[in-house]
């Protein structure tokens, strides 16, 4: 089993910077996919970027970002602490969502975050 902890949402101005974090335990050796989703009151869940790699979650990786978040969304990771990151500038206030961590491990599936908040006014 994977267990995800986010965190690092919240309330900024347009504009803004925030870094979401996710946490990972458990069997993360097995992970080979790890994507942030987010869904916005009245709209479905949507994938804003992942980053995945053939075999496990280790150096490299194929990196995927919405067409609505590329060159303002980085999404990376420290294999060492287990961590995925999102690192969002220039929010605007389309980006205010709750943000879910998700990551697909080769044993266990699909394991899904608590989510997080974020909030851009304008």
């Amino acid at each position: 089993q994977v267990q995800l902890v986010e965190s690092g949402g919240g309330l900024v101005q347009a504009g803004g910077s925030l870094r979401l974090s996710c946490a990972a335990s458990g069997s993360t050796g097995s992970i080979h996919f790890m994507g942030w989703y987010r869904q916005a009151p009245g709209k479905q869940r949507e994938l804003v970027a992942s980053i995945s790699r053939g075999a496990t979650f280790s150096r490299g990786g194929n990196i995927y970002y919405a067409d609505s978040v590329k060159g303002r969304f980085t999404i990376s990771r420290d294999n060492a602490k287990n961590t995925g990151y999102l690192q969002m500038n220039s929010l605007k206030s389309e980006d205010t969502a709750v943000y879910y961590c998700n990551a697909v491990s080769s044993v266990s599936g699909s394991h899904w975050g608590q989510g997080t908040q974020v909030t851009v006014s304008s």
